[in-house]
């Protein structure tokens, strides 16, 4: 028997291809681009979801004009849609990696604290809408308590050393920090694997072990050393202790594993290589395995992998690629087809609703009030209530409503039922109703009423909120417990 394509496709590679498909929708880039080239770079993050938490007036009283003067600059140069693009993101749906604080750029010269212009993404819980948020990083204690889960960048992802992924005047450099213009073929693998190092190679993550070395220089580079010892993250517990070392300043600097153990205190204090050099890049995996076509990439990126060759080494996509994803659907007015009777007849939209357009109005009238009284519905009102409830499309609708896009999947909704269409009970609705349900938790966290609790890691009331903490299926399992048993009826009387 022969295997289908999609059955060899690694899993990981799947999770991207939806992400490109529905995380970053046309209409976002469209919009954001034009704010931004207006100079309206608060519109363009506006337009990609990401609010600001900053205020440049504050930071020129607390730090002065200069500073002042480079936020605001690398502010214009931000394009926040590829910021969006590129942010980390978790396995299987692809949703931004709750709970993170991204270093985007570092201002050293600016006292002791160094401040940081960083992104961050809410916790799981409040993650609807997936927005993002910009803010200024001043330093431990700069952060009002409890209202971010993790407010210190983390080393792991931080895009300071990686403007190209987000600074639109540094974006054609993409193709060179990628390695897309070395010389690995088509679906080949690297020619040195992390296993290596001492690691496990992953085969559904590929490594750019081929530009470890020279990431590493950056990175040691920006810590203020040439040479030296830094960690790879592998896995959850796994991780390389490298060290990159050259005979003299006129050779290549190159790797090797740390020749002596160090204790747990000391590697954990090593910088660690960022996750956007570790790895390959992405939209670079996706077009080697052909289920991407270029034109369906962001502009930017389309355009940096294009001089270097390497957007049209698979041309057009395969017929598994994002296009096939959601399915062809209808357009506006386009007829279904039912048997009804011995007939086949026509369900198109009619003013704004999906009607058996074959069917006399006084006749489906009729019909509709013999359903109400418990009779057997026409064939064609089963196929309109179908629809309703749990249509074709209900997979396309998921996915944009779990990244956010709330306009996208209400446009599927509208062009599928019509704009007058009243939403029956069923999966469509729930799906409505759940993503505006969870809107609510995330309006909550960024009011500061509901946080994150530092110990629990699980909601907790805002300062002065008075409110009793609320539990989801984020809530641990011992918090449940212990919610339960405090709300059992005491069986012994007290004096």
């Amino acid at each position: 028997m022969a295997h289908h394509p999609a059955n060899t496709i690694p899993s990981r590679l799947l999770m991207w291809r939806r992400v490109r498909e529905y995380a970053v929708p046309p209409s976002m880039i469209e919009t954001a681009t034009a704010r931004r080239v207006a100079g309206d770079w608060a519109g363009a993050c506006a337009a990609a979801r990401v609010d600001v938490d900053l205020d440049l007036r504050a930071v020129r009283e607390r730090h002065g004009t200069e500073l002042t003067t480079r936020l605001r600059a690398d502010l214009r140069r931000l394009a926040p849609d590829l910021l969006r693009w590129h942010m980390p993101r978790i396995a299987p749906d692809g949703r931004l990696r709750p709970g993170l604080t991204v270093c985007l750029a570092r201002y050293p010269d600016f006292g002791a604290a160094s401040p940081q212009l960083v992104v961050r993404t809410p916790p799981a819980w409040a993650d609807a809408g997936q927005r993002m948020s910009l803010a200024l990083w001043e330093g431990p204690g700069s952060e009002s308590p409890g209202h971010h889960p993790h407010p210190h960048p983390d080393r792991r992802f931080r895009l300071d050393l990686h403007r190209h992924l987000w600074d639109v005047g540094r974006s054609a450099e993409l193709a060179r920090r990628c390695g897309a213009g070395d010389a690995v073929e088509a679906g080949g693998a690297p020619s040195v694997e992390p296993c290596s190092f001492g690691g496990p190679a992953v085969p559904d993550s590929p490594w750019a072990v081929e530009r470890w070395a020279a990431e590493a220089e950056l990175l040691l580079r920006a810590e203020g050393r040439t040479r030296g010892a830094f960690t790879v993250r592998l896995g959850a517990r796994s991780r390389a202790v490298l060290e990159l070392f050259a005979p003299d300043d006129s050779h290549v600097p190159a790797l090797r594993p740390l020749r002596e153990s160090l204790p747990p205190q000391e590697v954990a204090a090593l910088p660690v290589l960022p996750e956007a050099a570790a790895r390959v890049l992405p939209d670079l995996e996706l077009l080697r395995a052909g289920l991407v076509a270029p034109g369906r990439l962001h502009p930017l990126v389309a355009a940096a992998l294009a001089e270097s060759g390497a957007a049209p080494m698979v041309g057009a996509a395969s017929a598994s690629g994002p296009a096939s994803v959601a399915g062809a659907a209808a357009g506006p007015g386009d007829p279904h087809r039912v048997e009804c009777r011995g007939e086949v007849h026509r369900i198109a939209l009619r003013d704004g609703v999906l009607t058996a357009v074959d069917h006399d109005p006084a006749q489906l009238r009729c019909e509709e009030l013999l359903v109400a009284l418990g009779g057997p519905p026409l064939p064609c009102l089963r196929a309109i209530d179908a629809v309703h409830r749990s249509p074709q499309e209900l997979p396309a609708v998921r996915e944009r409503l779990r990244h956010g896009d709330v306009a996208g999947a209400l446009a599927v909704v509208e062009g599928l039922l019509g704009p007058g269409a009243v939403l029956r009970d069923g999966p469509l609705r729930e799906e409505l109703r759940s993503a505006a349900a969870r809107r609510i938790d995330h309006g909550l966290f960024r009011a500061g009423l509901v946080a994150v609790h530092p110990a629990a890691g699980t909601e907790a009331a805002g300062a002065g909120a008075g409110r009793r903490p609320r539990l989801n299926r984020h809530t641990p399992p011992a918090i449940r417990r212990k919610r339960a048993d405090r709300a059992r009826p005491r069986t012994t009387l007290t004096r």
